[in-house]
C-alpha cells in the first residue's frame, strides 16, 4: 500500500511539472463542477419535493419514505458526477493520476451508495414497523424488524468493505475463505441460538399469539404470554411464576390459545335430577336461572343466548346441561360460580332432588351384613381333589433337580 502511494506521488509530480493545462482548462472544469453543484442543488430542493408531491396521489407513504431517504446520496452522487467530469475531461491527467483519480471516485461512490441502501432499506422497515402497529398493535414485532435493519446494515457495510479493498489493489480471496470458514464455524456454534431466532421470527409473523394471551402447551404449561423475543417466550402462571420457554420448542409444540379468535369463552355446565323429578320444570327453573344470570352478571355476553339440553340416563340421575357465553376466561369462573350457586339454591327450593350416586349391593341368601360372617363355601363333589406330591419324589434329572428339596 506504502508502495502505491509513493509511486502515485511521484507520478502527481510527474504530471504537475510536465502538465500542458491552461487557465482555459481550468475554467472549464470549474464550470462543470460548479453546474453540478447547481444541478444538485435544484434537485434536492425543487425535483425532489416535485417527487414527493407526485406520490402524496399514490396509496400509501412508502414512496414517499423511500425519496426522502434517497435525497441526500442522490445529490451527493450528483456533486461526484461532476467533479469526476471536471477532473477528468478538461485537464487530460497522466495515466498515473488518472487511475489514482478512478479509484477515489469509485471510492467515495461505494460510500454513497452504501448510505444510499441502508436509509432505503430503512425506511422500508421502518413503514413495515408502523404497519404492523397499525394493525395489530400487540403483535407489532418490536424486536424482529430493528434485527433485520441492524442486520441489512452489516452486509451491506461488509461488502462495500470488501469491494473497497478490491478497489485498492488488495487481494480479497482469502479474506472471503477464511469469512466462509468461519462464518461455517460460528453458524455451527450458534445453532441453538439461530434456531431460537428463526423460531421466534416465526412464531410472531404467524400470529398465533401475543402478549397477554392465555395458552396451554401439550406439556401442559399453561400461563398468560408476557414476551415474546428472539430467543425465548415467556409465560406467567397462575401462581404468579415466569416460565422461560425457547422459541424452538414453543414453535414445535401443540398450543391451545384461549385468547383467540377472540377473548369469549363458552360456559358448559353438567349437573343431574332424581328420574322422579318433573323434567318440564327442571328445564323451566334452568333457563330461569340463567336468564337471571345473564341480566345480572356484567361478565355474560347476553348477545349469544343461553341454551340447555338433556344428555343422558345416568347411574343415579338423569344428566343435563347448561350452556352461555362469558366475555373473557376470568369471568368464565365468575360466571360458573352464580350458575352453581342459583342453580342449587332454586333446586332445593322447588322439592327437585339431586341424588348422591347409588350403589345395589345383592348378598348370598342366609346372609346379611348384620350378622358379620360370610357364607362359607361349598364343599367339593364329584370328584376327588388331587394329592400334593412333594418336591421329592420328582425324576433327579426333572428341571430344578429332584432331591431333599422344598415341597411344591
Amino acid at each position: 500500500m506504502g508502495d502505491y502511494i509513493n509511486n502515485w506521488w511521484h507520478g502527481f509530480l510527474e504530471w504537475a511539472a510536465g502538465t500542458t493545462v491552461t487557465w482555459a482548462d481550468l475554467t472549464v472544469a470549474g464550470i462543470i463542477l460548479a453546474a453540478s453543484i447547481v444541478f444538485a442543488f435544484l434537485f434536492s430542493r425543487l425535483l425532489s419535493r416535485l417527487m414527493l408531491r407526485m406520490a402524496h396521489f399514490s396509496a400509501g407513504d412508502l414512496d414517499d419514505r423511500i425519496i426522502s431517504a434517497a435525497r441526500g446520496p442522490v445529490t451527493a452522487l450528483i456533486i461526484l458526477a461532476g467533479a469526476y467530469i471536471a477532473a477528468t475531461f478538461p485537464l487530460h491527467l497522466a495515466d498515473t493520476v488518472q487511475d489514482v483519480v478512478n479509484r477515489i471516485a469509485a471510492l467515495i461512490a461505494i460510500v454513497i451508495g452504501a448510505f444510499m441502501i441502508t436509509a432505503a432499506s430503512g425506511a422500508v422497515i421502518y413503514w413495515l414497523e408502523e404497519l404492523l402497529e397499525s394493525s395489530d398493535p400487540e403483535n407489532a414485532g418490536n424486536w424482529a424488524l430493528p434485527l433485520a435493519r441492524r442486520g441489512v446494515m452489516i452486509v451491506v457495510v461488509a461488502m462495500s468493505a470488501m469491494v473497497s479493498l478490491d478497489i485498492l489493489g488488495i487481494n480479497i480471496s482469502p479474506l472471503i475463505a477464511g469469512l466462509g470458514i468461519g462464518g461455517l464455524a460460528v453458524a455451527l456454534a450458534l445453532q441453538p441460538t439461530l434456531s431460537n431466532l428463526f423460531a421466534g421470527t416465526y412464531v410472531i409473523t404467524e400470529g398465533v399469539v401475543s402478549a397477554g394471551d392465555y395458552i396451554e402447551m401439550e406439556n401442559g404449561v399453561t400461563g398468560y404470554v408476557v414476551d415474546v423475543n428472539w430467543r425465548s417466550t415467556r409465560l406467567r402462571t397462575w401462581t404468579n411464576n415466569l416460565v422461560v420457554i425457547p422459541n424452538s420448542r414453543f414453535a414445535e409444540t401443540i398450543i391451545t390459545n384461549f385468547s383467540k379468535p377472540d377473548e369469549h369463552v363458552n360456559v358448559f355446565l353438567t349437573c343431574g335430577v332424581a328420574y322422579e323429578s318433573d323434567l318440564q320444570m327442571v328445564e323451566a327453573v334452568s333457563m330461569e336461572v340463567m336468564q337471571k344470570v345473564e341480566r345480572e352478571h356484567p361478565g355474560v355476553v347476553q348477545d349469544y343466548g343461553v341454551y340447555f339440553g338433556y344428555d343422558t340416563f345416568g347411574e343415579s340421575n338423569i344428566d343435563f346441561w347448561l350452556f352461555m357465553q362469558a366475555a373473557d376466561r376470568l369471568a368464565s369462573f365468575e360466571v360458573r360460580t352464580e350458575l352453581i350457586k342459583q342453580l342449587h339454591a332454586r333446586l332445593a327450593s322447588e322439592d327437585i332432588t339431586i341424588n348422591y350416586p347409588v350403589r345395589t349391593l345383592h348378598f348370598p341368601d342366609g346372609w346379611t351384613p348384620q350378622d358379620g360372617q360370610p357364607t362359607p363355601p361349598p364343599p367339593i363333589t364329584g370328584r376327588q381333589a388331587p394329592a400334593v406330591r412333594s418336591r421329592s419324589h420328582l425324576p433327579s434329572d426333572a428341571p430344578g433337580g429332584g432331591g431333599d428339596g422344598p415341597d411344591v
